[in-house]
């Protein structure tokens, strides 16, 4: 691709990010009003409270559309208060390196399809295509984003900003290790780190050859792992207001508590590319979406499909943060080391076995459902040995 077609990509990309995730918040908060039984905003529309649009628009308010334009407008012109204990530069530069390294990371991300062998012209819908280590580049660039909540804590020179800051540095290392595993799963495989020609194997094997169907638990263990990095609920010890006050972004206020929320939309956005990109066929989908299919629009539906199939993940994530309750520190940190990384080394040496013999891959599907299995029974066993210890030391 020529240079002003790479740079218009990125214009149109960022602007569509920025522009969803205002509007991702508004989802979230109707979302959590649904679960809540309440109503959530539904009366800033587009007038913006001014008098003349008022008139044109008859009243009517668009069903609280107009509340992100009027969130942003808020936090935009709020006073920027910084406070005089914080290290300045620190301050500043943290809420900028989240912003950074979330959007950075959707580069190597296809959102549509790309140039494969069946279909070889078709306009490649990524910033920057053809990058052999695309999984390896997404999480190297998105692990820098712990650095912008440390720093962030540790420039704001407050108890709770550090707590925030060192509980994040724990929990994204930790989570890092399977959320590894679980990728080598899918590389093994595909035989490939790309992420446009992991979309195009699955495509070649049609709806049966989706990875979900052979690695279910490999799905369970990145997304559980993603969902950990991204900060939101039910892994937000972070910011964990009930004991933070907000966290490593306490002293944040107006447009630089904004840029640490954006790169958490963001990251989450990623986050549900690329489990459709990796687990349920990307832009692939049976009769309407095929590698061959080159009707007029087809293009524009397979841009679609990966959006909608995104779009299902975004809302998956939303729900479970209004629904499920936060991890105490130590079952956050037993859930990646004695749960979900032997889980992810137990499920790539089987993998590995599979590949070495050269057997059928629908051989990993029982043997992902045993393997979570025995870990649920174990679990079980386990928890219920500690309550009964617990029981007699209280007795006693």
């Amino acid at each position: 691709m020529s240079l002003l077609v790479t740079f218009v990509i990125i214009v149109v990309v960022m602007t569509a990010i920025l522009g969803i995730n205002s509007y991702l918040i508004l989802l979230e908060r109707k979302t959590a009003a649904w679960i809540q039984d309440r109503v959530g905003p539904n009366r800033v529309g587009f007038d913006l409270g001014l008098p003349f649009l008022k008139r044109l628009t008859g009243g009517f308010h668009f069903w609280g559309l107009g509340q992100p334009i009027a969130d942003g407008l808020k936090f935009l012109f709020k006073e920027q208060v910084v406070p005089a204990h914080v290290d300045k530069v620190l301050y500043f530069v943290a809420p900028c390196v989240a912003v950074i390294t979330a959007l950075l990371s959707f580069a190597v991300v296809p959102f549509g399809p790309t140039p494969t062998s069946a279909n070889p012209d078709v306009f490649p819908f990524v910033i920057a295509p053809n990058i052999d280590i695309g999984i390896v580049f997404v999480f190297a660039v998105s692990s820098l984003a712990v650095y912008a909540i440390i720093l962030g804590g540790w420039a704001s020179n407050n108890k709770y900003s550090m707590i925030g800051a060192l509980r994040s540095s724990a929990q994204i290392i930790s989570y890092e290790i399977p959320l590894g595993l679980s990728i080598l799963v899918v590389a093994m495989m595909t035989g490939s780190l790309n992420l446009e020609k992991i979309v195009a194997r699955q495509a070649e094997d049609g709806f049966f050859g989706w990875n979900i169907w052979f690695q279910p638990l490999a799905w369970l263990i990145f997304f559980t792992a993603a969902l950990a990095e991204t900060n939101r609920l039910p892994f937000d010890l972070p910011e964990c207001e009930q004991e933070l006050v907000g966290g490593f972004h306490t002293e944040y206020s107006a447009i630089k508590f904004v840029m640490f929320f954006l790169g958490e939309y963001t990251h989450m956005i990623t986050v549900s590319y690329l489990t459709a990109i990796l687990f349920f066929g990307g832009w692939h989908f049976p009769f309407i979406a095929e590698g061959d299919s080159t009707y007029p629009g087809a293009t524009a539906v397979k841009i679609l499909v990966l959006a909608g199939k995104a779009a299902l993940f975004i809302f998956f994530i939303m729900v479970l943060r209004w629904s499920l309750p936060r991890f105490r520190y130590d079952q956050l940190m037993r859930l990646a080391w004695i749960v979900l990384i032997p889980l992810g080394l137990l499920n790539l040496v089987f993998a590995m076995f599979v590949r070495h013999w050269e057997l059928s891959r629908w051989w990993l599907l029982p043997i992902s459902v045993v393997l979570f299995v025995a870990a649920g029974l174990i679990g079980t066993l386990v928890s219920t040995q500690e309550k009964r210890v617990i029981g007699h030391a209280h007795q006693a």
